[in-house]
């Protein structure tokens, strides 16, 4: 039987190519905002859902329409985020709220509805980010978000264990999204600094969400796997 898995944030970007990939040989729904979903998205039997998750009822309303369509639910994978500038020189308390509602609190509340229907061998996989380790300037909420993601992570894989659902997540590098390309100065500067000489594509990510998702993967949780092309090394 095909698994079913729930991605946040399909529309677009990296969370587009994970839809793709995993609709392969998954039934798949993901959530979607303020984007779209192109119609080879839909044409892919996908079921689409339009949800803004940081409202207090959205996640568990997204898992039963989910249980509705498919009658299951074993991978979930958190990929909707949201990064803002947050300059030290301004303190807007929305806006740090936001992030962390969206990086954190988002995850946590889908997991929370979600366990009365996973069952052993599910599978966790959640958007980190190389800026829970590396400081990002001017964006220090959203890299602090990610490492208490990263923490989370880990946590709920200590504690899912002895139930048999895995908890991991992937830190990705810097990922050439077509739908919002970065300048060629701001490209060129992460391609010196990576060790392949090159920057990712939302390919790269989705491949690695695949097997993280997978049963290939049985014997791995509380990870947070860098895909950065060796970033920084």
């Amino acid at each position: 039987m095909e698994k079913v898995a729930l991605v946040t944030g399909g529309a677009r970007g990296i969370g587009h190519a994970i839809v793709e990939e995993l609709s392969r040989d998954h039934r798949v729904a993901f959530t979607w905002l303020s984007t779209k979903p192109p119609a080879a998205l839909l044409q892919r039997g996908t079921l689409a859902i339009r949800s803004d998750l940081t409202a207090p009822d959205q996640p568990a309303e997204v898992i039963a329409q989910v249980m509705e369509r498919f009658g299951q639910l074993d991978v979930i994978v958190n990929n909707a985020g949201l990064v803002r500038s947050t300059p030290k020189e301004e303190f807007q308390v929305e806006e740090h709220r936001a992030i962390l509602d969206m990086n954190l609190l988002v995850p946590a509340a889908l997991l929370a509805a979600a366990l009365p229907h996973l069952e052993r061998g599910a599978a966790i996989v959640s958007i980190s980010s190389m800026n829970a380790v590396l400081p990002p300037r001017d964006a220090v909420t959203y890299g602090a978000s990610k490492a208490a993601l990263n923490l989370w992570t880990r946590a709920m894989a200590k504690e899912l264990g002895p139930d048999g659902i895995r908890v991991n997540a992937v830190a990705p590098g810097a990922i050439n999204i077509p739908e919002a390309p970065r300048s060629e100065e701001l490209t060129e500067l992460f391609v010196k600094d990576t060790a392949l000489g090159q920057v990712g594509r939302p390919e790269d990510i989705a491949k690695v969400i695949r097997f993280l998702a997978s049963d290939a993967a049985s014997f791995i949780t509380g990870e947070v796997l860098s895909v950065t092309g060796g970033y920084r090394l």
